[in-house]
């Protein structure tokens, strides 16, 4: 079905024009509203009447994600206390979070921009909607609620963990349409065949499945063991959370972005220069509604490719391609964003670590694990191993509390980790995506 089709069939000429409004809005607003923008736009010799059309972008500044953590918390807000409904975080490097504010207007706007994406996945009013994305702080389990009920599906807010019990409830409730990432639908798939149930006998039809990196091949082991069609998701955090991008069940081809409330350009990494569509690069999105937190060119980081052929589903919306890397040394696991400078802040702090250290990934059945390696101080080394034991435990238990993810922590002997006369070899990935 097609939730929005004034929006989502709307003629290129028509969204341009209204992004080029939009964009002349979002900019006044900014200058108008945000030290951090006017200053920018200041050094840049830039005034919002300069803006003419979309051909400017270019000129304009970008926005990164260390500038969300140096104006923590509120900083980056384009409006009153008083107007925010909603605030959602995620870690960030020492501690230091990237924060976003929502109006009502916001929490509307992502409201039907996720419906729009359960539209594209053929998700109607009929369906029951098991959602086993994370509630909280992180964006994706209340995106999915607020989009399944402005869609008007019922939804099961089953949030993560207690996987046994999730197999009971897609049993004994019968949902038709499972939201999680892409590892814990398999991970539900295998802890249901331990329990002696068949994921291909449930009603389920469709997944939508998102927040952390997944391949083609993927896709097909999740269909064949779930026996649904698994559909591609994409959001970020700072700009709205799920649903700033969906692939259509009827051609599968890329992702429809929301271009009336995003609007999106391919960058040259290394240089910052505009790619033509088809090129890859690195996805930056501007803000073109959001009223609490509007962004200017945010670099994503995320790699991939752009196409502005009209799709086969009836839909003009611009498609982003399968996300293909990323442009810094960001890792995802189990959906829950990490930096390896992020784990190094924690061992350095931690007495009697050394910084030299490994991260080392693997994926374990269906689901990814992170191992460090970590050299210890000679002193702590010849320590009893009750004490080598109990200062794992440490680590491991900092790492879980402060970024929210579970890691192996291993002490090795000092000097066995490889030297590098150049940039050190921090991560090690075994996965095979």
């Amino acid at each position: 079905m097609i939730f929005d089709p004034e929006m989502e069939t709307r003629p290129r000429e028509d969204l341009e024009a209204l992004q080029t409004k939009r964009l002349k809005a979002l900019v006044e607003r900014v200058y108008a509203n945000v030290p951090f923008y006017r200053k920018k736009f200041d050094e840049l010799g830039i005034k919002p009447n300069d803006l003419r059309g979309l051909e400017n972008l270019k000129d304009l500044p970008f926005t990164e994600k260390q500038d969300l953590r140096n104006n923590y918390p509120f900083g980056m807000f384009a409006v009153s206390k008083e107007n925010i409904v909603r605030i959602h975080s995620s870690s960030g490097t020492t501690g230091k979070a990237t924060v976003v504010g929502y109006t009502r207007r916001d929490v509307k706007n992502w409201g039907r921009c996720m419906a729009r994406a359960l539209g594209m996945a053929g998700v109607t009013s009929q369906d029951l909607i098991h959602n086993a994305y994370g509630y909280g702080l992180f964006t994706g389990g209340l995106g999915v609620h607020y989009g399944a009920e402005e869609l008007g599906a019922a939804v099961i807010p089953v949030s993560g963990g207690g996987t046994k019990r999730q197999v009971m409830l897609l049993k004994d409730f019968g949902a038709t349409v499972i939201c999680c990432t892409p590892s814990y639908s398999l991970f539900l798939a295998e802890t249901a065949k331990d329990m002696g149930i068949d994921f291909r006998e449930l009603p389920l039809r469709v997944g939508v499945f998102g927040a952390e990196p997944w391949s083609e091949s993927m896709r097909k082991d999740i269909e064949s063991k779930l026996g649904l069609m698994a559909l591609d998701i994409y959001g970020l955090s700072e700009v709205m959370g799920p649903g700033v991008a969906m692939e259509c069940h009827t051609a599968q081809n890329g992702l429809h972005i929301m271009e009336d409330h995003f609007l999106a350009e391919i960058i040259n990494p290394e240089t910052g220069e505009q790619l033509p569509p088809g090129e890859v690069g690195e996805l930056v999105i501007t803000t073109l509604t959001k009223e609490a937190i509007p962004l200017v060119r945010y670099r994503t980081r995320d790699l991939t490719s752009l196409n502005t052929t009209p799709c086969r589903c009836g839909r003009t919306l611009a498609r982003m391609n399968r996300i293909m890397g990323r442009s810094d040394d960001m890792l995802i696991i189990r959906g829950v964003n990490v930096f390896p400078s992020q784990i190094e802040s924690i061992l350095v702090e931690t007495e009697g670590l050394s910084p030299h250290y490994q991260l080392i990934i693997k994926r374990k059945g269906a689901l990814d694990s992170l191992e460090i390696e970590v050299e210890v101080d000679e002193p702590i080394f010849s320590d009893k191993i009750k004490n080598l034991q109990l200062l794992e435990t440490k680590v491991q238990k900092n790492i879980k509390e402060f970024l929210g993810v579970t890691a192996k922590c291993k002490l090795v002997e000092p000097k066995t980790l490889e030297r590098s006369v150049g940039k050190a070899k921090r991560i090690v990935d075994l996965r095979k995506l």
